[in-house]
């Protein structure tokens, strides 16, 4: 018996398959984010202006975190970039990762002058990545809008951001059974009305693992900024 296309499904699972592997990614993250925060040892930053415990970030908590990753003997991510010819760029020295949330730029933006620089005053963008924001000392910071913010909850009622600061040799990823994450897809069969729908989703088999927990620390800190409810 002939068999009937009954329904196209092509063009729409390729964009629902896009999206879904997009949202597969971003939940690896969020997994890793959510480990991190629970496992890592923390410093609440004490260096700010805003008078709030934890207080805003200033260069002297980069200092400490980065004074205490290297006396744990820290491996550090980067290596420095060396000054070019350049006008308004400056050399960076080579560092370890701070993951921070995208609401603390303004902050980051504060403190140029201070010990701040920007990822276009890098003198080479080479070994930058698209979520580079700048540097500040040996610290080299990576911005998200999916870093973890506990609302209100400083001692002034601002929102508490957990800023990770990391060594290579902190934090591994762990695939069981040869993979981390599948994207699965079954087809629709056409030889019945019961069959005739696609299946699609996403299924996780893997685990995070802090190796050296002494290459980590959490940076605490509030924002110099009230928030801005817009």
């Amino acid at each position: 018996m002939e068999q009937v296309l009954l329904q196209n499904q092509e063009s729409v699972l390729a964009w629902v398959s896009d999206k879904l592997a997009v949202a597969m990614r971003q939940g690896e993250d969020i997994i890793l984010r959510d480990f991190v925060v629970s496992s890592a040892s923390r410093i609440y930053a004490g260096g700010g202006s805003n008078s709030d415990n934890p207080s805003n970030l200033g260069v002297s908590d980069f200092s400490l975190v980065a004074a205490t990753l290297d006396s744990n003997n820290s491996f550090k991510f980067t290596e420095g970039l060396l000054g070019e010819n350049k006008f308004g760029t400056s050399p960076i020295k080579s560092g370890y990762m701070m993951l921070s949330s995208t609401e603390l730029q303004p902050d980051f933006d504060a403190l140029q002058g201070q010990g701040f620089s920007s990822v276009w005053t890098y003198p080479s963008n080479v070994s930058t990545m698209p979520t580079e924001y700048g540097a500040v000392l040996n610290v080299r910071i990576l911005t998200s809008s999916q870093a973890p913010v506990a609302r209100g909850a400083s001692k002034n009622g601002r929102d508490v951001f957990y800023n990770f600061v990391c060594g290579k040799q902190a934090v591994t990823h762990v695939s069981q059974d040869q993979y981390s994450t599948k994207l699965i897809y079954r087809d629709p069969m056409y030889s019945g009305a019961l069959a005739m729908n696609a299946t699609l989703g996403i299924k996780f088999a893997q685990g995070q693992a802090m190796t050296q927990d002494t290459a980590a620390r959490m940076l605490v800190s509030t924002s110099a900024y009230d928030p801005q409810i817009v």
